[in-house]
């Protein structure tokens, strides 16, 4: 299994960059999805959907042989309010509503993360909490007009300019940036794809 190359089914450079952070040598290739929530879908039951979809998406492209020596790994994350989902704004009155409803309170940010390889498929969940100041209207329709919470689940950014808002947190940090580092990497190496390899070359 020490021969297993990784393919990392996302595009987002969070995630690519966590993976650097720990290591580990991949290739990203994007899954193309209908990432649209089911009538009455609860939160986790759409992210780990989220996640197997996406790593069966990539496996479904890859030839046999690729497929025996390559593992998968998929990620999504939400954010959860009061069971509401909070996804990427659709727009600016979306994403000040959203940043609105957060302010002064905590909310739960989880990642579904699953490492598909043959016919294996190992999934876990990771939750933190943030709890978030209170935030004026002026700062909140700023931060939009930066740019930042335009394509960010939940409308903010913990590692770029949203980090402001966060009071504190309880639970792993690389989990609200996109990728539970200490959960992935066990799930890897699972698989058969070891940490640290830039480390030890």
């Amino acid at each position: 299994m020490a021969g297993n190359s990784l393919i990392l089914a996302s595009q987002s450079p969070r995630r690519a960059e966590l993976l650097q952070q720990i290591g580990v040598p991949f290739r990203r290739q994007s899954a193309d999805i209908d990432e649209t929530p089911l009538a009455k879908e609860a939160s986790l039951d759409y992210l780990r959907r989220m996640a197997i979809a996406k790593a069966r998406a990539v496996q479904a492209g890859l030839g046999r042989e690729e497929n025996a020596s390559s593992v998968i790994l998929a990620a999504d994350t939400i954010g959860d309010l009061d069971g509401e989902i909070l996804v990427k704004p659709k727009d600016r009155a979306d994403s000040l509503a959203m940043l609105k409803r957060m302010s002064g309170r905590s909310h739960t940010v989880v990642t579904g993360v699953c490492v598909l390889w043959g016919d294996k498929c190992d999934y876990v969940e990771v939750k933190t909490q943030v709890s978030f100041r209170q935030l004026s209207e002026a700062e909140i329709l700023r931060y939009w007009e930066s740019g930042e919470p335009q394509d960010k689940a939940g409308s903010y950014a913990i590692q770029g300019l949203g980090a402001v808002f966060v009071e504190s947190i309880q639970g792993s940090y690389s989990n609200v940036v996109g990728l539970p580092l200490s959960e992935t990497a066990n799930l890897l190496q699972q698989a058969g794809v070891h940490i640290w390899q830039a480390a030890s070359e």
